[in-house]
Parts: structure tokens; sequence; C-alpha cells
């Protein structure tokens, strides 16, 4: 009998949740366990607004405590249920700042049975970094963090995080000290924004947005501009383009559109308010790029609790390591794989750059994880599932590449009605790609009935013949594979290449 290390869960490690305390919502994470790329098991959030009041009355909403304590109770039966080992329990803004905030958290803290961290807005910065960082590969600019009670703000650079600063520029608290009028809450947002020189140092970089109201904008973006991907991490706009849209919910024409209704009623009213403070960011920092983040405090939080050898793995290689082994017919395989197309691509005059050779790995190591799936629909659902992945570490155009290669490897090398959307995300030279290592597959799957062992024993080399550019080198031991279906994929892929292709049996 085949063994397999593929398991229906990860094994080696446990549950673990998080429950964040916000100014206008509590929420809580119950993770698969804690890794460099941690899968949710569940999630679920109680819009509470405890901040609410708090910039006129210094106290959080009595409402609001109460809908947040009695929600506690079941998070905390939740995690129990979900066997999580640990509870690690953050609070922000409200929390910190409000006169019967001690009281609310000991009420809590007897509920959950835990400790519950209040973050400064120093810490909320920095886990919000840590957010960033374990999400992004190689993150350069500026996070912001927009809650209901405060906006939290500091530089990144690779792994290297800057002191943080936070700013009372929460939603909640804007549109409070505002009375609800976005023509009283610019000059708020402006004074504030203007005085944090932090911003300066972000021109021309990547502005990187997180928080929940500004996670709604993105969303509605995506639904007014027609987005093929409705994916929030990594969704990268052009800050010209949004701050004209930020304009059009400012100015109520986007509250027109029948995209307007996707967003929860809850986070309507404050839409205009995160609108507002984005602008104002924006104009301050005049960044190349504004990236939208669903990694945050919690995702942060997490990352700061792994070892220093964990924190410097690959999140984008560890998951889709992970999805091999939880769906590949052979993971061991799926690395095989990564490791021979890299030494191929040369011979196709391929020259990768870092970022390129990340998602050719990955797109390898999920090759094969739409197997169980009818023969006529695994291409098709490769591309879902890998596209609609919660892969980190990777751009939305990288995301299309693994997707389409490995369309490509079960569909062929075509394009079609399927590929159409989620090839107007990708590059040009990434579509080109995605084809090539499609083609790859194509013609070395048929060697390794998807099993260990044969892979790196084949290989392309050069052509001393004067009438091909390629030969693919069979040792005699594999011999025995070859066969009609084996020379049409060749030939597809010298199609797709320009380049002469043969066989070469070694005796």
């Amino acid at each position: 009998m085949t063994q397999s290390e593929a398991q229906g869960r990860l094994p080696g490690i446990a549950p673990v949740s998080v429950v964040d305390i916000g100014s206008n919502s509590i929420r809580l994470v119950i993770y698969e366990g804690l890794s460099r790329a941690p899968t949710i098991l569940f999630n679920e959030k109680v819009l509470c607004g405890l901040g609410k009041g708090i910039a006129l009355s210094g106290r959080m909403d009595e409402d609001g405590v109460n809908r947040a304590l009695q929600a506690l109770h079941r998070f905390h039966a939740l995690s129990r249920q979900a066997r999580a080992v640990s509870m690690h329990v953050l609070a922000t803004a409200a929390a910190r700042e409000a006169k019967n905030g001690p009281a609310f958290i000991a009420d809590a803290e007897r509920i959950l049975g835990c400790s519950i961290k209040v973050l400064s807005g120093e810490e909320e910065a920095l886990y919000s970094a840590y957010g960033i960082i374990s999400g992004f590969h190689d993150p350069d600019g500026i996070a912001g963090d927009l809650g209901g009670g405060s906006l939290e703000l500091v530089d990144i650079r690779g792994s290297e995080v800057g002191k943080g600063i936070t700013l009372p520029l929460g939603g909640l608290r804007l549109s409070e000290q505002a009375e609800g009028s976005v023509e009283k809450a610019a000059p708020i947002t402006r004074k504030l924004v203007k005085d944090a020189s932090l911003l300066k140092k972000g021109k021309g970089r990547t502005f990187y947005a997180v928080g929940g109201t500004w996670r709604n904008i993105a969303k509605l973006h995506m639904e007014m501009r027609g987005y093929p991907l409705h994916m929030m991490q990594g969704y990268d706009v052009d800050p010209a383009e949004i701050l004209v849209f930020l304009d059009e919910i400012l100015s109520g024409t986007a509250a027109k559109s029948p995209a307007w209704q996707t967003i929860s009623k809850n986070r309507r009213a404050l839409l205009p308010f995160g609108a507002l403070a984005l602008r104002e960011v924006l104009l301050a920092m005049q960044p190349s790029r504004v990236v939208f983040s669903a990694q945050g405090v919690r995702e942060g939080y997490l990352y700061h609790l792994l070892s220093e050898e964990e924190r410097a793995l690959d999140p984008l290689l560890e998951a889709a390591n992970e999805l091999a082994i939880l769906r590949a017919r052979s993971p061991e395989h799926a690395r095989e794989l990564a490791k021979w197309t890299g030494e191929m691509m040369p011979l196709f005059d391929v020259v990768e750059t870092p970022e390129e050779a990340r998602y050719r790995q990955a797109a390898c190591l999920v090759a094969d994880i739409s197997w169980r799936a009818h023969p006529d629909y695994r291409g098709l659902q490769a591309l879902n599932l890998i596209a609609h992945s919660s892969f980190v570490g990777i751009s939305h155009p990288g995301r299309a590449f693994i997707a389409l290669a490995n369309y490509y490897r079960f569909e062929g090398l075509h394009d079609n009605g399927e590929t159409g959307p989620l090839a107007t995300i990708a590059t040009q030279r990434l579509l080109d790609r995605a084809k090539l290592l499609g083609g790859l597959l194509r013609v070395v799957y048929l060697f390794s009935a998807s099993m260990p062992g044969v892979v790196d024993h084949l290989y392309f080399v050069r052509a001393e013949r004067s009438d091909l550019d390629l030969e693919f080198v069979v040792p005699k031991a594999y011999h025995d594979f070859m066969g009609e279906r084996l020379d049409g994929r060749l030939q597809q892929l010298s199609k797709l290449t320009g380049k002469r292709l043969a066989f070469r049996f070694e005796e």
C-alpha cells in the first residue's frame, strides 16, 4: 500500500485562539495552529461599539459593554469546543482609554479565564507591523491600522520595524467628534495627519492599509470596478485611482451604486470617515502603491510568538507545502517538481527574479491538489482552489500565475472563458511563464504518475544536432514510459516555446 503523509488536518500542531477587543468590534479567530502561515478554523465578529461615546464622556458605552461580555461567554465556549490549547486576548483603544476600562477588563478576564493584554498605542502599531511582515514578502513602506478609536502608523523595511505612533483618529471616534458630519471631520483629520511627520518617510513607497473600515472600502472598490478576484489580502491599487474613489464615497456617489448594499449596514455609516482618514494619509504620504491587508494585529501577535527560525520561513511556500501535504497524492513529488522546474527554466532562456522563483515553486507544490476531482474538472478546480485560497506573501498577479499554471497543466496550453478573468490580473510576462510551467508539468507528469523517484532522473540538455534546440533525455531505466501521448505533449511545448524539441533515449 502506498504510504502518504497527507492528512485532513496538519499533524503536529494544535489550535490556538485570539480574541481581539476593539473599539467598534470584538472578534474571535481560532487558528489551526501556531505556524508561519496559520489557517483559520473559525472566525466570528460582533459589532459592540465599545468606543461609542468615549470622545465625549470618557467611558465605554454601557450597552456595548454588556453586549461584549455576553459575546465573550460564547467566544470562550467556542474556543474550548475547538480544542484550542491557548487563548490570547488583546484589547485596544477603547479599553485602554475609558474610565470604566479596568472594570470591563476584570469582568472579561473572569469570563475568559485568562489575562487580557491591553495594548498601548505603540504596541498596537508594532503588532500591526508584524501582521504586515507576516503577510507580505519583504514589505517596504508604512502600515496604517484604522480601528474604531485610533489609527496606528508604523514604518516597515523587510523585517525591521520603526517606532510606531498612534493618532486619535478611529472611524467611530472621528464620527462622534464631528457629530456625524463629514464636513466637520475633515479639518480634524487634516490637522492630526499633518502632525504625523512619520508619513513623510513613506513618499514613493507602499502604504499598507489595515482595519475593517478600510477593507470594506477595498471591497466596495472591487465591486464597483468589476475586479475579477474577490481576495482582500494583497489587493493593490494605484494611489491616484483610490483617491478618485474616496472622493466618490465622500460625495455620496458611491452610495448610489448597487454595490453599496454589499457593505453591512453597521459599516456603511463609518465608511465616509474611513475614506476621509485614508485620503488625508495618502495626500500626506504620497505613496507609490496602496495595498490592502487582511493581516493585522491578531496575526502580528501570533507572528511575534514564533521563534526566529520560524519567522524567517517563506509564508507562501510554507502554505503551499501544507496544502500539498493535505491534498496531493505525494508531497515529496511536488517538492521534486519545484526543484526540477527551477533547473530547467534557464534552458528555455528564462531568467527568474527571486519573486518569480517563489511563485514557480509554490505552483509546483500545489500542482496535484485537485486530483480527486473528475478528470474533466481538475483544471477548473485547481484554478478556483488556488485563486481563492488563503495564501499570504503573494501579490494578486502572482496568485493568478499559480492558478493559471495549474489550469494549463490539466487543460492544455490555451486560454478560454475560464482563464479570461484571472488573465486580466496577471502581467503578460507571468502569463507566458504560466504556460511554460504548465507545458513542462504536462510532459513530466506522464513519467511520474504523480509519485516520487523519477523526476530527478529526467532532464533537458542543449542539443548537439543542428536540427534541434533541446533534447529531453530519458535514461534507459525509463524507456517503458514512452508513448504517443508523451510525444504529443513535447510537441505542444515545442510550439509554445518556439524551440525544436525531441526525446533522446540513453542506452
